[in-house]
């Protein structure tokens, strides 16, 4: 059993942090450079609230410091920021890192491991990638979206062999209920994540839908997630990178994902679309367009969803969208 700091007390990295905590039996810090979250979970007594499908609302006590009180000594770093909040983070924390220590970057979109390797060697870097719907209700209030025991997750190595840290990692995550899955292709298993939120996290957040909403459109899957997943395989294609599953299988799994997995869920980007913050577009849409183009392809509709990402932003300041997240009195 290895001892846990997750960066990032919002809907992923309490996810992971309460059920290393409270399913493994793990011993679990929180480290929170959100000043105000912090300041949140310290006034609750230092407890965040956790609930499952928006019943059972409880309790959970939790351990939590921000980046420059946190003098613990993890084996393992977990990292869920926001790509465009790790490069600040990572700084923050930096003074804390040992040689013995190894991190893990499940964040969505790409951008993350290039960040993690200025701190930590290829072989104790472990990327990866969660099925796992969560929202974040309010800072230090979190919602497990599923049955118990659902939601999967995949890994691997940066240096791409399996270490026994990562051994030992995946044994904790499979007695958190985290059901990962470990391969030797670093960038198969980040991209399948990233073209799967290319269609589904962009989309949905756009038209402010659950992703099950979407399947109201009969020809979802032939003409919006065809054309993105195209893209973005033929990008994968150009630089050398082989997913983990088929394009057919990636468009299949995006409707049957949404219509039979997690129907009623808000993706994160329509998390922070809503609460009127940034966008993780560029690290997701628009990462896939900088692919194409680097490697001499065009990625137009992956380029035009990011624009139009970037546009229902803008609109927010004309017409502020409605919060349809659960919120507890």
């Amino acid at each position: 059993m290895m001892k846990y700091a997750v960066v990032g007390a919002g809907a992923m990295g309490l996810r992971y942090g309460l059920l290393l905590q409270e399913v493994a039996g793990c011993p679990v810090d929180f480290v929170e450079p959100t000043q105000a979250s912090l300041d949140k979970i310290h006034a609750q007594g230092d407890v965040v609230y956790q609930s499952r499908d928006h019943q059972d609302r409880h309790e959970v006590p939790v351990n939590i410091y921000s980046p420059e009180e946190y003098n613990g000594n993890p084996d393992v770093w977990i990292f869920f920021m926001k790509q465009m909040q790790l490069a600040d983070t990572l700084q923050r924390v930096a003074p804390k890192f040992k040689a013995h220590q190894v991190a893990v970057g499940a964040m969505n979109g790409m951008g993350h491991i290039e960040k993690l390797q200025q701190y930590f060697t290829d072989d104790r870097i472990i990327g990866g990638t969660a099925m796992i719907a969560t929202v974040l209700n309010d800072f230090g209030d979190v919602d497990f979206i599923g049955a118990a025991n659902s939601g999967s997750s995949a890994y691997a190595n940066v240096s791409e062999t399996e270490t026994e840290a990562a051994k030992a990692v995946m044994a904790d995550f499979q007695a958190a209920q985290l059901n990962p899955s470990f391969s030797n292709n670093l960038m198969g298993t980040l991209c399948t994540k990233v073209f799967f939120n290319a269609v589904e996290n962009s989309i949905a957040t756009m038209f402010q839908a659950r992703m099950g909403e979407l399947m109201a459109y009969d020809d979802f899957a032939a003409n919006i997630a065809q054309p993105l997943v195209s893209e973005a395989y033929a990008a994968a294609a150009a630089a050398g990178i082989t997913l983990l599953e088929s394009q057919e299988a990636m468009v299949a799994s995006t409707v049957s994902i949404a219509k039979n997995v997690v129907p009623l869920h808000f993706p994160s980007m329509y998390q922070d679309f809503v609460k009127g913050r940034p966008t993780e577009v560029d690290y997701i849409n628009g990462w896939i367009a900088n692919l194409a183009e680097k490697h001499g392809l065009t990625a137009p509709t992956q380029r035009f969803v990011t624009s139009l990402v970037h546009l229902a932003e803008e609109m927010r300041q004309f017409n502020p969208p409605v919060n349809q997240l659960a919120v507890h009195d």
